[in-house]
């Protein structure tokens, strides 16, 4: 019994077209590390070919931050001899949210980029330690 192909159509238009050498690419949402010291909690995004520019980041009903990105990428071509064979458009987009810790220092979270990082520091409050009252004695 012969193999019926079921998804037919693409391999069609790439062989018609000869652009089999046209790269598809998945999406997926980025890498996240969260690492905790007794100071802070440090928040890591893998962001290669981002810019600070593409992210949000906010901080929702006191307690839960989100890390959202948006990339819309429209390459145009105005040599109108062209022709297009095949155009994509690039858009991707990433949300994520944390539930922040009750020892978060919610004022004080910075974030910057470097080498294609989100690097989201999230300080702890300091804890004051209370004196015990106790009672000089007079000599």
């Amino acid at each position: 019994m012969p193999v019926r192909r079921t998804n037919w159509l693409p391999g069609i238009f790439n062989d018609f077209f000869g652009n089999e050498w046209v790269e598809r690419q998945r999406v997926s949402s980025p890498a996240v590390n969260i690492v905790e010291n007794e100071q802070e909690y440090k928040v890591e995004v893998a962001a290669p070919g981002l810019t600070k520019d593409d992210f949000s980041i906010d901080i929702h009903d006191d307690d839960v931050l989100t890390v959202s990105v948006e990339k819309k990428t429209d390459t145009h071509d105005e040599n109108r001899s062209n022709k297009y064979l095949r155009r994509e458009f690039s858009y991707s987009s990433f949300r994520q949210s944390l539930i922040l810790p009750d020892d978060v220092d919610k004022e004080n979270i910075k974030a910057k980029m470097e080498d294609g990082i989100l690097y989201i520091n999230i300080p702890k409050i300091v804890k004051v330690e209370k004196t015990v009252a106790k009672r000089i004695e007079i000599d």
